[in-house]
């Protein structure tokens, strides 16, 4: 019996031996490659923002130069912030980048960076990410189509309110063949942003920078 009992206690010891190390390389791996996961994160975020807004045009780093707004207009929810990425050069404001969702796609959910320089123009818009129909909805997307650099240059004169629209409802902007859904809904999220800017422009770039967590 003895010996019995000093096998089971062996085997045991052994077996939280194993675990204890097994739990530590998983929370070392975890904290080396954490640093590095966020550095990534970070690097393609900042890619998409100088498709928009190139970097010879500032001089700050959007990335950490944020803040955040509250609209159930920019799509994220009536209680939930938009993060907004603000591009500067010798501290003047040069363009807010706002990261909103289209509701209403196809597929559920568009999320976009709509770039609007701070003359109201639009700098760029950009798809973050999608679950429209293949071949059809992701017609939005550079990788596919060019149909999403028609926004650049347009501004809440150009084309005037009834022009925010696609050319099925009396608007400027082509539709998809057999996707006006998805095309109607980045319109109007496009639209709203811009509406949402003229109204806040001084607001957010006098907002003082979100702190950096993580």
């Amino acid at each position: 019996m003895k010996a019995t009992a000093r096998n089971v206690l062996l085997s045991t010891l052994v077996l939280a031996g194993f675990g204890l190390v097994g739990t530590g390389m998983v929370a070392w791996i975890e904290s080396v490659t954490e640093a590095r996961i966020l550095e990534n994160e970070r690097a393609v975020l900042l890619a998409s923002l100088n498709e928009i807004v190139p970097p010879g045009r500032y001089d700050n780093n959007p990335i950490l130069d944020t803040v955040k707004v509250t609209s159930p207009e920019l799509g994220a929810g009536k209680h939930k912030p938009v993060t907004v990425f603000i591009a500067r050069k010798n501290g003047q404001p040069v363009a807010a980048i706002f990261n909103v969702i289209a509701p209403n796609g196809y597929g559920g959910p568009i999320k976009l960076l709509v770039g609007i320089n701070a003359d109201g123009t639009i700098a760029g818009v950009r798809v973050v990410s999608e679950n429209e129909t293949p071949g059809l909805g992701d017609a939005i997307k550079t990788s596919v189509s060019d149909w999403i650099y028609g926004f650049t240059g347009k501004s809440l004169n150009n084309p005037g309110a009834k022009g925010w629209a696609v050319q099925k409802d009396g608007g400027i902007f082509d539709q998809f063949t057999g996707a006006t859904i998805t095309p109607r809904a980045v319109v109007g999220a496009v639209h709203k942003t811009l509406l949402y800017f003229a109204a806040h422009r001084d607001e957010i770039f006098k907002q003082k920078p979100e702190p950096e967590h993580g």
